[in-house]
């Protein structure tokens, strides 16, 4: 390694007063900074100037990253590091170095490598070699900016034969494509027009089977409604049939009664000629007679209609059970009706648990049968109750009201049988009533419940 001392007698020496009239190419500045940085692994932190010492432990080329200016300005103003970078070049490359400060550099050496040595050995001349090698070196990127601009159009040469040949293999294409869409769009024309064609003979069509429909409806209106008429005149045919036949039934009936009561009185009097005979078997006499199989009130006998005449208020609950105490009594109850003249603020599902659990309590102490009805032509879903013990509970099917099934019980039941039904709808009252049920009221049902 150089001796400290001959650097700095160098530098005490006159340098010829060269300089560059331009700044240094870019190459050479950044091959100038390289060198540089090669060389602070050769010096100590002394002999680095005072601005470089923080770039001391980076890498090179971080070194040469972040501390480039710094460098190339420590080159430019401080003689001394100059020509301790100067004397690692001059062990790094001696022949360039010598050749250099010959002034006869080599040739074929690069010239950024010959204009940075220049620069950093400052031979006499140096300006002149870092101007020429700068020249060389430019003029060498221009070679090779030129080289690769041939290239560059060369490339785009071929690319556009190459662009040019598929244009026109593309413009033979879709030229080909344009005359087959529009051999295609010609035959488009001739289909649209014989469609519209076949269009307008449908829709003559139409208007004549649209004719022929309306006088089809309009026989068959009147074929509907003769039938009709033939048919309510079967109705009223079978209506007057079915009456017959009760009443036949009913003279066979009676017949059969009456013959049972000769031959009951044929048998009384064989058995009357056989007086000895009853004594010896000690035979009671018939007490059946023939007057007694006439269908007759009896005085002193009650019906559920008697029971309504006694000494009691319109709505007095004791009639009510005096109704239900009959044998084999049946309770029908309208569910909402009566839920709604009681607590008509709640909610139906609880009017409803309400309801059954008085009917079930009422039904425990009577023993009579209980029906309850609900309307369920409104309902969403079917709902879901369990009828308590003694109380069967019934809701009407979609498009029927409870009304109507109500109607429908009554109607099922035999007649005579005691049949109570609980509503206040004047309608429905009137209803069951022609059938043969008593009607009652919602409020004395309520203040029957009340008493449980």
């Amino acid at each position: 390694m150089a001796d400290p001392t001959d650097d700095e007698g160098a530098a005490r020496r006159p340098e010829a007063a060269e300089s560059l009239d331009r700044p240094l190419p870019e190459r050479v500045r950044h091959r100038v900074i390289v060198l540089a940085g090669d060389a602070f692994g050769s010096l100590t932190m002394a002999e680095l100037p005072p601005s470089l010492r923080q770039y001391a432990r980076f890498q090179p080329a971080r070194r040469v990253k972040f501390g480039g200016s710094a460098i190339a300005a420590a080159l430019e103003s401080d003689a001394i590091f100059r020509q301790r970078v100067g004397g690692r070049l001059r062990e790094a490359e001696p022949e360039l170095a010598e050749a250099v400060e010959n002034g006869t550099p080599p040739p074929a050496a690069d010239p950024v490598e010959v204009a940075a040595a220049a620069f950093v050995l400052r031979p006499p001349g140096w300006a002149k070699l870092v101007a020429a090698a700068g020249e060389e070196a430019q003029r060498a990127q221009e070679e090779r900016a030129g080289q690769e601009r041939e290239r560059e159009l060369a490339r785009l040469r071929r690319e556009l034969a190459e662009l040019t040949a598929a244009a026109r293999t593309d413009g033979d294409r879709l030229r080909a494509e344009l005359e087959a869409a529009r051999k295609e769009v010609d035959a488009v024309h001739r289909k649209l027009r014989s469609a519209v064609s076949d269009v307008r003979r449908g829709e003559a069509a139409l208007r004549k089977t649209r004719a022929e429909l309306d006088e089809v409806r309009a026989e068959a209106a009147a074929a509907k409604a003769q039938a009709d008429g033939e048919a309510r005149r079967l109705r009223a045919r079978l209506a007057e049939a079915e009456a017959a036949l009760e009443t036949s039934r009913k003279s066979v009936r009676e017949g059969r009664g009456i013959e049972d009561m000769r031959l009951r009185l044929l048998l009384d009097t064989v058995l009357d000629a056989a007086q000895g005979l009853r004594r010896e078997l000690a035979l009671p006499p018939a007490t059946l007679r023939p007057a007694q199989t006439v269908d007759a009130v009896e005085p002193g006998g009650l019906t559920p209609q008697d029971v309504a005449q006694r000494a009691l208020a319109a709505d007095d609950p004791a009639l009510l059970d005096q109704l239900l105490a009959l044998p084999q009594a049946h309770l029908v109850v309208d569910g909402y009706n009566v839920t709604k003249t009681g607590y008509p603020t709640m909610p139906l599902e609880k009017q409803r648990l309400r309801l059954l659990r008085g009917l079930a309590v009422l039904a425990a102490q009577t023993g009579a049968e209980m029906t309850c009805v609900f309307d369920g032509a409104e309902l969403a879903a079917p709902v879901l109750v369990t009828p308590p013990r003694g109380v069967r509970v019934l809701f009407s099917r979609p498009g029927q009201t409870a009304d109507e099934l109500i109607r429908q019980l009554v109607r099922a039941e035999p007649v005579g049988r005691p049949l109570v039904v609980v509503s206040s709808d004047r309608e429905v009252a009137d209803g069951v009533a022609r059938s043969g049920a008593r009607p009652v009221a919602s409020a004395m049902l309520l203040k029957r419940l009340a008493r449980t």
